[in-house]
């Protein structure tokens, strides 16, 4: 099994190819909704692929480009070369790729050119790194016998339960032994609240490559449940009456080798900039929202009483605000923001994230109180006095909010936060004139 390293050559890949008996190589990258798509090619066509001379049609991915302007090429990263674990007849590899035009610009419609553009601004305030640590959450549900999935969960678990109660459990281990062969570090797996929800931790990473990671963890997890029988879903909200699932992002900038949200000096470890960053998150949280949160379902999630952060606040030692400083510091002091969930586009909620947080620094915002007392339990008279809003409650008031910022408007810039908007009025129009099981249920024999 080849296992990603820091850096392939050209010849490398070529090499290795040769040596695993790769027959085809998945050229893949993501549209605007965070779906992975990918061109698959012969390994005769690897050298031409690797020469940034591949080209598809741009037209019919979600929020592209017209049929008029479709030729698009494809730009392998090469350190994203991986051999597939899974190993069949015919041996597949891939390379995540950036989306150029044929006139050799990125593509503006790019998901992860758009992360790289709000990186450079970054780097440009003196800022070499985002670093991220990502906790996407899952479901393993039953499937049928014909391999679709059913509403039955595979377990009664709960949070760090064992067998026989975590009936996901080999699942999961064979999972995380999958990202160990393709080069991810593991850093905890477990059983999450509800029943049949599980979570892998792995460790941090710079933001381009934590983004690709999580694309990649969806992958497989999404493999290795169907090998098992299972279904796995990253809906954010799949049953009632239980927790959702949410992507909690641990994030920090360096500068080099020192991490500039730490300061000793400091009685909470942080920095002038880690507050100001955060003051940042919190300013454009409502705004952002409709990229960390972006479907309908994602808001039957950020409702009280599930943990997950509805109000948007930030405290050292309570879960219920949206942004929670872990204990660690010097190098692992971070601000673990906790309302994107794992329907998010990663390399969109990251950009979007990173530029609220820029924000912050470069107006020297001031952060508010932490709010150490549970939220859930104050009144809406007590949040209003502590100045503590509320994220958005629907993905139309998202939309509107995301609409009256701009500054999370330019870190999608114009193509991708026009298409992305269409795309998700659509959404919201579809479902707001549907009927659904819960009216009639309530109403049919009522009136």
């Amino acid at each position: 099994m080849t296992v990603s390293k820091k850096a392939y050559t050209k010849e490398d890949i070529m090499r290795i190819a040769k040596e695993e008996n790769v027959r085809f190589i998945r050229l893949q990258f993501t549209d605007l909704l965070g779906t992975i798509k990918n061109v698959e090619i012969p390994v005769s066509q690897l050298e031409k692929a690797l020469d940034n001379k591949m080209m598809f049609d741009g037209s019919s991915i979600e929020g592209y480009v017209r049929i008029e302007e479709s030729d698009m090429y494809l730009y392998p990263d090469l350190d994203t070369w991986v051999v597939f674990p899974w190993v069949t007849e015919d041996r597949v590899a891939r390379l995540i790729c950036d989306i150029y035009l044929p006139d050799g610009r990125p593509f503006p419609g790019d998901p992860r050119g758009i992360l790289k553009a709000a990186l450079k601004e970054a780097e440009e305030m003196g800022f070499t790194e985002m670093n991220v640590g990502p906790e996407p959450e899952f479901f393993l549900f039953k499937t049928d016998e014909n391999g679709n999935p059913t509403m039955e969960l595979n377990d009664q678990g709960g949070y760090f339960d064992l067998a026989p109660m975590d009936l996901g459990e080999n699942c999961r281990r064979e999972i995380v032994l999958t990202l160990e062969e393709m080069g991810f570090e593991i850093e905890a797996s477990h059983h999450e609240v509800a029943p049949g929800q599980h979570e892998i931790d792995f460790k941090y990473e710079s933001a381009i490559k934590a983004a690709d990671q999580i694309q990649t963890f969806k992958l497989v997890v999404k493999t290795v449940a169907r090998q098992h029988g299972l279904h796995a879903s990253f809906m954010p909200k799949p049953l009632f009456g239980v927790n959702g699932s949410g992507m909690h992002c641990h994030q920090s900038l360096f500068n080099g080798k020192t991490n500039v949200f730490y300061d000793e000096s400091d009685r909470l470890g942080l920095s002038a900039t880690a507050r100001q960053y955060m003051a940042g998150i919190l300013h454009h949280a409502r705004a952002f929202a409709a990229i960390t949160n972006p479907t309908v379902n994602s808001y039957k999630r950020l409702v009280p009483g599930y943990e997950a952060p509805c109000y948007v606040a930030w405290s050292a030692s309570n879960r219920s605000p949206m942004i929670r400083i872990p204990a660690s510091r010097g190098l692992s002091t971070r601000v673990e923001v906790r309302n994107p969930d794992p329907a998010a586009n990663p390399y969109l909620a990251l950009a979007v994230m990173l530029k609220a947080g820029l924000d912050g620094i470069k107006n020297k915002m001031q952060l508010p109180a932490p709010t150490d007392r549970n939220i859930y339990v104050m009144s809406e008279e007590e949040r209003e006095e502590q100045g503590i809003p509320s994220l958005p409650g629907d993905l139309k008031q998202a939309l509107d909010e995301l609409m009256r910022d701009d500054v999370i408007c330019d870190a999608l810039g114009e193509h991708a936060l026009a298409h992305f908007v269409e795309l998700k009025e659509i959404e919201w129009d579809i479902y707001r004139t549907q009927v659904h099981a819960w009216e009639r249920d309530q109403y049919l024999t009522l009136y």
